[in-house]
């Protein structure tokens, strides 16, 4: 009797047999918003790091702080995001010993666009915001897609909560009909104590209905004087 030997797209019967899907990627959720004022920029993102209904780690953070006036924050892909994290603060290094000063929000802005452009065919899984003050001491926040394409804007949200929270961020901060002709889009008139409590109820609100946004959210604030950062709890199931 004659045996027929199995390959990878039959079975020993000869009926096809599903290979498994695979992918490259895994989304570890996260969510991050940034707001940029006249004289400030608030930057916050949650501390869950989840696969599936799976809760890896509850402090993962989510911040690449470069400067005092300078950050990036990237949900998404956790592998994707600590290289691309590491590949911006290798060039922040290079950058500052070729020119003998720190590196402007507008250039880093810039580099990591070309950064994620260069990736393009296949592409870090990350979902990206270059926040801080400008050389003229205003707010700075730009928002990315996948492959660089980016602008400066006066407020985004990145990650698993975008869904959630950037309606309310535009119910807030986008004034109906704006008192500045032309409007700067790029920063909102919200007093920082006012911009600070926003996010706060933003991510509890977020919390309650995304299971990868949970445990607790770091906010920096930076202004002129420097950047501090709080920590304020969120759900923990």
């Amino acid at each position: 009797m004659a045996y027929q030997m199995a390959t990878p797209a039959h079975s020993a019967h000869g009926a096809p047999r599903a290979h498994p899907s695979w992918s490259p990627y895994d989304n570890n959720g996260g969510t991050c918003v940034a707001v940029a004022g006249q004289d400030y920029c608030v930057v916050a993102a949650s501390t869950r790091m989840s696969t599936g209904f799976s809760i890896l780690k509850r402090d993962s953070s989510l911040f690449l702080q470069l400067s005092d006036q300078l950050v990036i924050v990237t949900a998404g892909f956790q592998a994707d995001s600590r290289t691309l994290h590491k590949t911006l603060q290798t060039r922040y290094v290079q950058y500052q010993f070729a020119h003998r000063r720190p590196m402007s929000v507008g250039a880093m802005a810039q580099l990591l666009g070309n950064t994620l452009y260069y990736k393009r065919f296949f592409p870090y899984y990350t979902f990206n915001l270059c926040a801080g003050l400008d050389a003229e001491g205003k707010g700075a926040v730009y928002t990315y897609d996948a492959v660089g394409s980016h602008e400066r804007v006066g407020f985004s949200c990145q990650g698993s909560g975008k869904d959630l929270i950037q309606p309310v961020l535009d119910n807030q901060l986008k004034a109906a009909s704006p008192l500045v002709l032309p409007p700067e889009e790029w920063m909102t008139s919200l007093p920082l104590a006012e911009a600070v409590d926003l996010v706060k109820d933003a991510f509890v609100s977020a919390g309650e209905r995304d299971i990868y946004t949970g445990d607790a959210v770091e906010i920096l604030i930076i202004t002129k004087e420097g950047t501090r950062k709080e920590v304020i709890p969120l759900k923990k199931d």
